[in-house]
């Protein structure tokens, strides 16, 4: 089944300090782990710095902040962010730019490592949906400029979808490794990513 909208509408993009200070209070209330990712312009830039982020939470729902009119503070959200276990899809390639906005997760799940961990064929994010939730995402935009402003709605309706489901993911591939007796290998594995050096 395609993945073609937002459950909930496509979300106001966070571009103002009140509008930040409103998400971190949201994303507070909200419960478990956070789906993040960001989306960079490596083709078109020379730093690979984090142009959108988007974060999705059961009881918050999906949020799209841009960093730069914000300037890359992001003070309010690395406060709330610090607790809840982050899921990212490929985190070692969105977590240093993340961490120049001073985003750093105390916890992650990787959905990429652990669908290689857990053996199966094809990683990306778009095959792991369809195979493990039976969901056709959409994946066409991933490297476009997203310097660019503004962002053209149907980028910014991808960028949203790909936290819609990340959760989801995460739990069908938590109980796979669990099944497999691989969960705690996982676990040294998602570590080993949280912790590693940045690139120089």
């Amino acid at each position: 089944m395609p993945l073609l909208a937002p459950a909930e509408g496509l979300p106001k993009v966070v571009a103002t300090p009140a509008a930040l200070r409103a998400l971190a209070t949201d994303l507070s209330a909200g419960d478990g782990p956070v789906a993040v990712d960001a989306e960079r312009a490596s083709g078109f830039r020379y730093a690979a710095r984090a142009y959108l982020i988007q974060l999705r939470r059961a009881g918050a729902g999906t949020a799209l902040v841009d960093p730069i009119p914000l300037n890359g503070r992001c003070d309010e959200l690395a406060e709330v962010l610090d607790g809840p276990e982050w899921v990212l899809h490929a985190a070692s390639q969105d977590l240093p730019c993340l961490a120049e906005l001073g985003l750093r997760p105390a916890r992650l799940f990787d959905t990429e490592l652990a669908g290689r961990l857990a053996g199966l064929p094809r990683v990306g994010l778009g095959p792991l949906v369809e195979r493990l939730l039976g969901l056709a995402l959409e994946k066409g935009h991933g490297a476009a400029d997203w310097s660019r402003r503004p962002l053209p709605e149907e980028w910014l309706v991808y960028a949203a979808l790909d936290v819609e489901v990340l959760i989801e993911l995460r739990n069908v591939l938590d109980e796979l490794l669990t099944n497999q007796g691989k969960r705690e290998w996982a676990a040294q594995e998602f570590e080993a990513v949280r912790t590693a050096p940045a690139p120089a």
